[in-house]
């Protein structure tokens, strides 16, 4: 590949760089000085100041900083900042950052993309100080249609991804994330769900190589990793094993015309009783289909006579008529009809998915920029038993308590239940009948912050009843912090447990594992890393 160094040198690099006494320490210059002469002195691709970012100087300070960040929480004054941001421009100075970051003793967050739900990313609430290594610049992709797959640096977005597949053939996807600003280097090390989830697995799992750099320093490949590295990457969260440089994916055969659809339903369109009924029927419905609900309030405002609104959006890998016999056996409640449905292409879809007017080009995926910006607070669950039809009418109450309440219900089923929980990292596969993401927004900062937190946490008991328990199930890309942090200088793994076990299940205590024997000094390490098993006096 084009963007793929020579393993030869980066060893050459490392030896270098680990053999070296390195005058350069913070105690001659300021650290900011410290780490670029660092950089500069040892990359064998030389780093431009542009690249290389300060608080001060704080107008591109601050924009870079800002620039995929989606979570104001995570903006605001108080909130710890880096004291550097590099924008490397290759692979050879990602493997520096990590040397000279290992070499003068300073934390790294790396960064793809920026939804980030808790910003551990770009924020550090237990390192007093530490750098960002923010990856937007690596953005390459490389489609090989006929071999069906390619290569996408962890930089580029889903729908940059999505884009240049389609760019060259009409018949091939890949399934991913619903959202296309997403990074698609961290996106992936979550799971990575989407529309064809239950038709094709999640990204994970398929995923067949991967590039990057470890704790060493060394730039590995799968066959350098080894399996059981390659296992973790794919699904065990971001930010524990190493810094993806770039996945190579398997592409999926797509249908030249899909279909999708919206169909909407307020509570006195009977929207209770069709919710509980597409919990029933969604995950077993045909493979291709794939609805979704997205459920609001009518309005913001507390004082109106407000009602709930259900959503059902939805792709159908196949034409209008094969899904209308479908709906019309499966789940005839909804009352979808041919007006409701609109056949277009996969990348179509893609922007319907993601909220695009259906006259936009295919070309705004290529921009990388996130349609939402604000202040925000997520929690999810995962559901094995239909919630009945008074537990819903409870949720009600408690949802119209807040101005901007927003959830979505995803189904399983399908390819979900067929892949076993052992496969990838990510455990929640067969018996799901669905996830749900629960969310929080407003927008005037710090005023009303506690009190729409606290209504998240009253939303998040009352469904306690309703959801998986023990573990109570939650997803790794919708970081939550309310279930516990890792702190500094502490690697417990009593404590991480409180949500590695609900992200992953058992597969956390293999995670432990891989953690321990590839990166047992734990320079990887954020609120909710991996931790790696305690070192043995006298080893």
């Amino acid at each position: 590949m084009a963007f793929h160094s020579s393993l030869l040198l980066s060893q050459i690099l490392l030896l270098f760089l680990v053999s070296s006494s390195s005058p350069w320490t913070s105690a001659t210059y300021p650290i900011q000085q410290t780490f670029f002469r660092c950089l500069s002195t040892n990359s064998k691709n030389s780093v431009p100041l542009s690249s290389y970012y300060t608080p001060n100087n704080v107008s591109s300070f601050s924009s870079v900083l800002n620039s995929t960040a989606n979570n104001l929480r995570y903006l605001l004054p108080t909130v710890p900042k880096p004291v550097i941001i590099f924008t490397p421009l290759s692979e050879l100075h990602v493997q520096t950052a990590v040397l000279c970051s290992r070499q003068l003793g300073l934390t790294l967050r790396v960064r793809s993309g920026g939804h980030d739900y808790e910003a551990v990313s770009y924020v550090s609430q237990i390192e007093p100080t530490f750098v960002v290594l923010d990856l937007c610049q690596l953005r390459a992709i490389e489609v090989d249609i006929p071999r069906g797959t390619a290569w996408a640096q962890a930089g580029a977005t889903n729908g940059e991804v999505y884009y240049r597949i389609a760019e060259k053939s009409k018949v091939h996807g890949f399934p991913m994330g619903l959202c296309t600003s997403l990074g698609v280097g961290g996106h992936i090390t979550g799971g990575a769900y989407g529309s064809m989830m239950r038709k094709f697995g999640l990204g994970v799992d398929n995923v067949i190589d991967v590039r990057m750099v470890d704790a060493k320093g060394k730039i590995l490949d799968r066959k350098a990793m080894g399996e059981d590295l390659f296992w973790a990457l794919r699904g065990g969260g971001g930010g524990s094993f190493g810094i993806i440089l770039a996945w190579q994916l398997k592409l999926v055969n797509v249908p030249e015309t899909v279909t999708v659809f919206t169909v909407a339903k307020a509570l006195e369109q009977g929207a209770t009783k069709v919710l509980y009924k597409w919990q029933n029927v969604a995950p077993k419905l045909d493979d291709r289909l794939f609805i979704r609900v997205i459920i609001q309030a009518s309005s913001a405002n507390l004082t109106e006579n407000r009602t709930v609104l259900t959503a059902y959006n939805a792709l159908f890998l196949g034409d209008a008529n094969t899904l209308l016999g479908i709906m019309g056996k499966g789940f005839p409640e909804l009352g979808l009809t041919r007006a409701d449905c609109v056949e277009t292409s996969w990348i179509g879809s893609v922007l319907y998915i993601a909220g695009y007017p259906n006259t936009t080009a295919p070309e705004v995926l290529l921009q990388g920029k996130p349609l939402f910006r604000n202040y925000f607070k997520a929690k999810s669950d995962f559901v094995r038993t239909p919630i009945p039809e008074e537990g819903l009418l409870g949720l009600w109450k408690i949802y119209l308590e807040e101005e901007v309440p927003f959830m979505i219900w995803n189904p399983y089923g399908g390819a979900m239940a067929r892949v076993p929980e052992s496969a990838t990292p990510f455990p929640h596969r067969r018996g799901t009948l669905f996830k749900i993401q629960y969310v929080a927004t407003w927008q005037d900062g710090t005023q009303s912050m506690a009190r729409h937190m606290s209504w998240i946490g009253k939303l998040y008991d009352y469904m306690g009843n309703y959801v998986s328990k023990n573990p109570r199930e939650a997803y790794v890309n919708y970081r939550d912090l309310d279930l516990g942090m890792n702190k500094k200088g502490v690697n417990s793994v009593m404590e991480a447990s409180s949500w590695g076990l609900r992200y992953f299940k058992s597969n956390f205590y293999r995670l432990i594992k891989v953690k321990t024997r590839v990166d047992p000094d734990n320079l990887f390490r954020h609120e909710q890393s991996i931790p790696p098993l305690p070192v043995k006096k006298g080893n």
